[in-house]
């Protein structure tokens, strides 16, 4: 645990608490913490995209910082071949989809969960998008720190459980 005068930083194994707001490049939000509910998460741990979490190390309370993340380390860049067409016989009968809607589909063999939006619906197929839905968006976050603390030994062993 290193210090910045006399508060703490953010260090591996700390527990962060983060107020953010998420914005695209054209300055829509996609997301936001609640007022008074930051998101907490364990730094050095992979619980946040890469590139955020980086720019946060080092911060202390109260510290604010715009940052700007690249698709890179982020979500990664749109695939192409992430865009696939299912047979409709493959849903189960009676199910009805919608362009636009995000499903959760589990792979029948691995067992694997997949989150896919459905782009388009044909007569006897759909066209789904398995890419993330912020895949290839540069990510814009506004965000302070809220509070820090040291991960107990619990918090930590959870990680390896």
């Amino acid at each position: 645990m290193s210090t910045s005068g006399n508060s703490i930083t953010v260090e591996n194994d700390m527990v962060v608490a983060i107020d953010y707001q998420l914005t695209l490049d054209d300055g829509e939000e996609i997301d936001r913490s609640a007022e008074g509910e930051p998101l907490e998460y364990l730094h050095g741990h992979s619980q946040l995209i890469r590139g955020l979490e980086a720019a946060l190390h080092g911060m202390a309370i109260g510290d604010e910082k715009q940052v700007t993340v690249a698709p890179i380390d982020a979500y990664g860049e749109r695939d192409e071949e992430q865009v696939q067409t299912l047979p409709l016989a493959a849903f189960p009968e009676g199910v009805q989809l919608t362009e636009g809607e995000v499903l959760s589909l589990r792979d029948g063999q691995s067992g694997q969960v997949f989150q896919t939006q459905v782009l388009e619906v044909r007569d006897d197929e759909v066209l789904l998008d398995f890419n993330h839905p912020l895949a290839g968006e540069t990510l814009h976050f506004a965000v302070r720190i809220a509070s820090l603390r040291q991960a107990t030994p619990t918090e930590l062993a959870a990680l390896h459980g």
